[in-house]
């Protein structure tokens, strides 16, 4: 059985009564495969006779903007702790008052440099929500490890650089990107998306496939090599495609070192994300 917190205080006793290592899973929540592997993953850092696994689940206002899908986004806490503990999650922090996590709403953790293009430039204030909450969590949790997918490239490389420049505790670990069958990334998203919109949304898988083929037949141009990218993500409307350094995030002229393609689509009104790293 999953013990389930909803304070803070409650997860504070809980953290100081722990002898052994803490492997830490932070969600918003409506699991898929995805959150899954993570949590596999955390369980084979740690078996239970080292430590435990930890799991939260908060859908995070303060990285939401005004008129996105905060409302929409979906939600199911029994059906998470079911898969929680199946794959031998021991807690779960669920705090269900936001005002436990933001009790003034005033202090704020922002990493700048690293958001100033792709997702942080079309989402103005989304890394300074996710950053504010994932550094308390870390430091409530104090684990030894705490893992993020890396469909979120941007998201893990702000946290890694956040982590290291606030000495905060453990490993941050980031895992491949789990693919439906059909090769759409996973994402908590997809379950709002109507027939029609997920067979569009298949554009993205193929357009980073022919990004790879042009990649793999010698091409290091960074504009020919996402050149028709409008096109061929229509019918979604895309919110940007670059191709950038994959250390920084900076905008790039030539592949010469590890580099990131990434891409932001709406499909009706759900935003999905996707990402390719290029390495020469």
């Amino acid at each position: 059985m999953v013990v389930v917190l909803r304070t803070v205080s409650e997860l504070r006793r809980w953290r100081d009564a722990q002898p052994g290592e803490v492997a830490f899973v932070p969600t918003m929540g409506y699991l898929h495969d995805g959150h899954l592997s993570l949590l596999h993953e955390a369980r084979r850092r740690v078996p239970g006779d080292r430590g435990v696994v930890a799991l939260s689940i908060f859908v995070n206002p303060t990285q939401f903007g005004p008129r996105e899908d905060l409302d929409r986004y979906p939600r199911d806490e029994a059906g998470d702790l079911a898969k929680a503990e199946a794959c031998g999650v021991d807690v779960a922090f669920c705090p269900t008052d936001p005002h436990e996590l933001y009790p003034s709403r005033t202090t704020w953790v922002n990493v700048e440099q690293l958001d100033r293009h792709l997702c942080g430039a079309s989402r103005p204030g989304h890394f300074r929500g996710v950053c504010t909450v994932v550094c308390k969590l870390l430091t409530l949790m104090r684990p030894s490890a705490s893992l993020f997918g890396e469909k979120d490239y941007q998201q893990l490389a702000i946290i890694r650089r956040m982590h290291a420049d606030l000495f905060l505790p453990g490993e941050i670990v980031g895992m491949p990107i789990v693919r439906e069958p059909d090769g759409l990334a996973l994402s908590s998203r997809n379950a709002n998306l109507g027939a029609q919109p997920r067979r569009d949304a298949l554009a993205i898988p193929r357009f980073f496939d022919e990004v790879r083929r042009r990649f793999a037949d010698g091409e290091r141009d960074a504009q020919r090599l996402i050149e028709g990218a409008e096109a061929a993500l229509a019918p979604g409307r895309v919110d940007y495609v670059e191709l950038v350094d994959a250390a920084e995030l900076a905008p790039i002229e030539h592949v010469r070192a590890p580099a990131l393609c990434a891409a932001a689509v709406f499909f009706g009104n759900v935003r999905l994300i996707d990402n390719a790293v290029l390495v020469p």
